[in-house]
């Protein structure tokens, strides 16, 4: 498992997106489902039984969906690049992913690609098709700072490459003087990588009507309680913390603080165990492992 996945909140769709992805691209797997105890349903008002939790994997990217229900919306502040080797798969992709989609940007000749588009398809997720001979990264995250925090990705950059591990600051090109209404010298485009991962980001004083929100969450994989200590301090740091492991950094972004072995607890047989841990998870900010291990060893 990668140390940090992206989580992707649906109304009552992801198993039915997650199908849909993996039809869409080629090196695709489906993972692991989760269901609604009795707990969990009661706390997210979901019917017990019901996927709560499905993963997937494009290329070597890993995803978890989640039916959360309709309290956030996906939205275009977080995008997927797609980096494609040939026009016909550019082509190909944006066909699939077109169909009751929103176009964002055409798919045509840009300064920066001789093939790009952008998409919104029909379950709100945003992709970026580009063709890149060169990429080493299939699927990249990007993230657009928009609204209050635009202006801010290179402070963003620094601040994630500060904190995780595997990390640095790759490439930056920022917008001219010309290139309204973009202040001069912000990020119009910039990657860097985080636990080994290319991420990419930009900055965009367009009048938007979104920003970052809970609908696309980044899991932190963490081993021990020092760990979650570690990540959960560094990024709730000028933010806000949240329940379940969840925080928003000072930037608006969301990100989940999770130990492996939650997984392990929530998916066990004995639904006696696995119900004590969820009720005992319900009750945490920042994730408590030894209270976890000691609510499933009591039952």
């Amino acid at each position: 498992m990668q140390k940090i996945t992206p989580f992707l909140w649906f109304d009552n769709q992801a198993e039915e997106a997650v199908n849909f992805y993996c039809s869409v691209f080629k090196n695709s797997k489906k993972g692991s489902v989760a269901r609604y105890d009795e707990e969990g349903a009661k706390a997210a008002h979901r019917p017990k039984g019901s996927v709560m939790t499905a993963a997937f994997q494009i290329e070597d990217q890993e995803f978890v969906a989640l039916n959360g229900g309709p309290i956030f919306k996906l939205t275009p502040a977080i995008s997927f690049f797609v980096n494609c080797k040939t026009e016909s798969e550019v082509k190909e992709l944006w066909e699939k992913l077109s169909d009751d989609g929103t176009v964002l940007m055409p798919l045509d000749k840009y300064p920066f690609s001789e093939k790009y588009g952008w998409i919104q398809d029909k379950y709100g997720l945003t992709w970026q098709l580009t063709l890149s001979q060169e990429a080493v990264q299939k699927i990249v995250p990007s993230l657009m700072f928009v609204g209050k925090v635009c202006g801010k990705a290179e402070e963003a950059i620094n601040f994630y490459t500060s904190i995780l591990n595997n990390s640095k600051v790759g490439d930056i090109f920022r917008y001219g003087p010309d290139q309204n209404p973009d202040e001069a010298g912000t990020v119009m485009f910039a990657d860097f990588i985080l636990e080994g991962r290319r991420f990419a980001a930009m900055d965009s004083a367009h009048a938007h009507n979104f920003t970052f929100n809970e609908a696309i969450s980044f899991v932190v994989n963490c081993e021990t309680q020092n760990e979650v200590d570690y990540y959960w301090n560094k990024l709730v740091e000028g933010g806000q913390e949240s329940v379940c492991g969840w925080l928003k950094d000072k930037f608006g972004l969301s990100w989940q603080v999770v130990p492996r072995v939650l997984s392990k607890f929530l998916s066990d047989p004995d639904t006696h165990k696995s119900q004590s841990v969820m009720h005992a998870m319900l009750q945490m900010k920042k994730i408590d492992v030894p209270a976890l291990q000691e609510a499933y060893n009591n039952n």
